[in-house]
């Protein structure tokens, strides 16, 4: 079991960008960003292999969202550009215990306590 710790979240413009980083208290392999905006369940966003070959993203950030990983720094980051209200959520890191991409939330077995997003118009 690792411990992570999200950062980078705050209040943006609708057209903002940000970067969420993702850092682990050690080795993991296949990571994953969720979010869970109010009233909502929780959605897949998008996921990378421990080497960072496989990556998988969701329809609906695909072209905006940039998912990487650092293994020196145990961290993996979700760049977020073109921000739209929609994007409004608690976005959550996520570890899973296998070396392939996943997007479903049953499939990780570690989560991290969240940080902010909000898009104003």
């Amino acid at each position: 079991q690792v411990q992570l710790v999200e950062s980078g979240g705050g209040l943006v413009q609708a057209g903002d960008s940000l970067r969420l980083s993702c850092a682990a208290s050690g080795r993991t392999y296949a990571m994953g960003w969720f979010r869970q905006a109010p009233g909502k369940e929780r959605e897949f966003v998008a996921a990378i292999s421990w080497s960072g070959g496989n990556i998988l993203y969701a329809d609906s950030v695909k072209g905006r969202f940039t998912i990487s990983r650092d293994n020196a720094k145990n961290t993996v980051y979700l760049q977020m550009n073109s921000l739209k209200p929609e994007d409004t959520a608690v976005y959550y890191c996520a570890a899973r215990p296998g070396t392939f991409v996943r997007g479903t939330a049953t499939e990780y077995s570690d989560w991290g306590q969240g940080t902010q997003v909000t898009v104003s118009s």
